[in-house]
């Protein structure tokens, strides 16, 4: 019979946004004891978890605030709620990740230009709920051109970003389709790729790794965004499974089958790949 054979995608897992902010947290933990994020950290039970046993708790609204340190999540918050912490005098923590934060700025240089921004991406979204924020309500989320509207003739200057962890090639063909969308009508576009390289990293080493395997295992949050855009892009060539722990991998799956391909989310703790490696190795 032949032997399972399992291997990782070349680039996979915590980000280098997530290590920072988890670095940045546990330093403020252990100089203040417990302190509240507004917001899990990233979307990823296992490492919300780790990070509430360490005193690290997520609140879900910025009225729950008990205590007078409150962080900011990778995914950045508007300009509003900002100046609301400070506000109440709350100690800020921002972990807002580097390439989060240079989108907001991309957004708000956009926006007081005078351009109106579309931002590509899930408007339901923390990243794009505080993207939209920072172009002072000139900007519309959507994940497909059919979902735009203008309120009179559409702009005349248009300005397009990316929610960071998009699929690039997603991202294109909506550009395309929102540049035939609005034709003539437009003197100016800005398209600025703010997409994460790390993500596209880790998007394009799964794609490799799907088309020479059997079944893929995507270990991530089934809440976090690049994790499902894993998922998509894998699917569509190979048996495709999301779990968010070991313990989600029904051994049915691997019948017949013997080169499994295993890819991880952006805030996929090391700990539980190694896991789930672990658990497809007794089988």
């Amino acid at each position: 019979m032949e032997s399972m054979k399992i291997e990782k995608a070349k680039k996979l897992g915590l980000c280098f946004g997530i290590r920072r902010a988890i670095k940045l947290l546990k330093e403020a933990a252990n100089k203040y004891g417990e302190i509240e994020t507004l917001g899990p950290l990233a979307h990823n039970v296992l490492l919300v978890e780790a990070l509430a046993n360490l005193g690290i708790k997520p609140i879900n609204h910025l009225d729950q605030a008990q205590g007078r340190i409150l962080a900011i999540t990778t995914h950045g918050i508007s300009p509003v709620i900002l100046s609301e912490i400070k506000a109440r005098r709350i100690h800020i923590i921002d972990t807002t990740c580097p390439v989060v934060r240079k989108a907001q700025n991309t957004a708000r240089e956009l926006a007081e230009a005078s351009f109106d921004v579309i931002i590509f991406g899930d408007a339901e979204h923390s990243e794009v709920k505080g993207l939209l924020g920072w172009t002072g309500d000139k900007g519309i989320a959507a994940l497909n051109v059919k979902q735009i509207y203008w309120s009179g003739k559409s702009p005349s200057r248009l300005g397009i970003v990316s929610q960071t962890t998009q699929i690039r090639s997603a991202f294109i063909e909506f550009a395309k389709q929102l540049m035939n969308m609005v034709g003539p009508d437009i003197e100016e576009m800005h398209l600025v790729n703010t997409l994460c390289k790390v993500t596209q990293g880790q998007q394009e080493a799964a794609l490799e790794l799907a088309r020479k395997s059997q079944l893929m295992i995507v270990i991530g949050g089934s809440n976090s965004a690049n994790t499902r855009h894993l998922v998509e892009i894998c699917s569509p060539l190979v048996e495709t499974h999301l779990v968010e722990t070991a313990k989600d991998v029904d051994n049915s799956w691997f019948v017949g089958k013997h080169r499994i391909g295993i890819t991880a989310g952006a805030s996929t703790p090391d700990e539980a790949v190694e896991e789930l490696i672990a658990k497809l190795r007794s089988l």
